[in-house]
């Protein structure tokens, strides 16, 4: 005990008198941990076996799944607010606790309204909260662009999503297993007190987070402030690539866990421990990804990134010939890579790619052009299963998301070499040395 109380008040000399630079990267570290234990205790595999639970239909489970992406149109909105919302630390706290307040909120649809409102119920609480987590976000980037320095960006934020996609792997494999001893409502009940727990630990590591000057748009009107990511070809270009492929990614891939538990007859047990699984590579592959990034361009990496997504898809064909286990196992190998390199890569690009000033418009519209392709997806998915489900069974067991694989993988061959060719110059070099 009293090595232990030393060992503690030294650690408290030592934060006394940290950086306010250090002291924002490890608030940053600590705050992701709750928010990534309530989002996979109430989203992912176990989000889809609560849906299930209140009565969805695919095609019903595919517009949930596509409301998150739908709202990331707010936040073209934000970022002509923050011209005014200049205290980025207060909108953070204020939008992401109301973001995962209503999220948890949903667990008490079954004890407070009737079963045939259980699914418009869910959908507008979802619906608000995420409106209030993707303004949450726009904010975010803003400040972790402006908190952490350019030159440690790609390791620090490996080591971030590392330490954060550990705390994933354990929650889905806990969640798992609290769904297997307690089936139906009690696990849930278990999953949702978690939650709440969670969202009150987050409020107060988001109010601890540094808050740097904010540096409004040099644009001088709205209209140019909107008009100047469309003006910027490279960032334009890419942008609408990314859209296109999200849109036929989307097609399939968010609904990987409907398929395992509602068409492959899969239990909650083996769904969570192939996700963990997917998640322990993205774990290990963000280390390696952000070590990459400190000696390639994200532009450049983004491209070894596609094709793994698209094969993930296109190794789903293989369930014809063998084991259903291995082929899972395989598709989400190369998935747990392929995004683990996308959602660290695109975040840097992102900020790489977009002056200091002009940043929160430049991340509002690339989220508002891939979060509508994102929306349209999962619809046209949920869509698609119901429409087959009475056709053959090879159909939506493996055929429909092999065939997305091979448009997916024509993308990434044939059209994402061309744009995402390296620019003479990029504006972290010019705008960001100070950031």
């Amino acid at each position: 005990m009293k090595v232990w109380l030393q060992s503690f008040r030294r650690t408290m000399e030592v934060r006394r008198f940290e950086s306010e630079f250090r002291r924002g990267l490890r608030i940053s570290l600590i705050e992701g941990i709750p928010a990534n234990i309530l989002g996979n205790l109430l989203g992912g595999p176990l989000q889809t076996a609560y849906l299930l639970y209140l009565g969805f239909t695919s095609q019903q489970v595919g517009i949930v799944l596509a409301i998150p992406s739908l709202t990331l149109l707010i936040q073209i909105i934000i970022a002509f607010a923050m011209q005014k919302w200049q205290n980025r630390r207060l909108y953070v706290v204020v939008f992401g606790v109301v973001h995962r307040s209503l999220w948890v909120i949903t667990g008490l649809i079954p004890l407070l309204f009737p079963n045939a409102v259980w699914v418009p119920i869910y959908i507008v609480l979802f619906l608000i909260s995420f409106t209030s987590g993707q303004a949450s976000g726009v904010i975010w980037t803003s400040m972790m662009a402006d908190t952490v320095p350019p030159a440690v960006r790609g390791k620090y934020f490996g080591i971030r999503n590392t330490v954060h996609w550990a705390v994933v792997c354990i929650t889905l494999l806990a969640g798992g297993q609290i769904m297997e001893w307690l089936p139906g409502g009690r696990g849930f009940t278990v999953l949702f007190v978690i939650s709440t727990l969670c969202v009150i630990w987050n409020g107060w590591a988001l109010s601890r987070y540094t808050n740097p000057p904010f540096q409004p748009s040099e644009s001088g009107s709205r209209h140019k402030m909107l008009y100047r990511p469309f003006a910027d070809k490279a960032f334009l270009s890419a942008t609408l690539f990314i859209s296109v492929f999200v849109l036929a990614q989307n097609i399939v891939v968010p609904l990987f866990s409907y398929a395992m538990l509602n068409i492959l007859k899969m239990n909650y047990s083996e769904v969570t421990l192939i996700m963990m699984f997917m998640n322990l590579v993205m774990m290990v592959s963000y280390y390696y990804w952000g070590v990459l990034n400190g000696r390639y361009p994200a532009r450049t990496l983004l491209l070894w990134t596609f094709p793994l997504i698209a094969a993930s898809c296109v190794v789903w064909l293989g369930i014809a010939v063998l084991p259903v286990l291995v082929i899972l196992i395989v598709t989400h190998l190369l998935l747990g890579i392929g995004l683990g390199g996308y959602n660290l890569l695109v975040f840097n690009f992102l900020i790489g790619d977009s002056p200091k000033s002009e940043r929160p418009m430049y991340v509002a519209v690339f989220s508002a052009c891939t979060g509508f392709a994102g929306f349209l997806g999962p619809i046209a998915g949920g869509w698609l299963y119901q429409q087959f489900s009475g056709g053959p069974l090879w159909l939506q067991s493996y055929g429909m998301t092999g065939i997305a694989g091979i448009v997916l993988m024509a993308l990434a061959i044939g059209v994402a070499p061309l744009v995402f060719r390296p620019r003479r110059k990029t504006y972290s070099s010019t705008f960001d040395q100070g950031a």
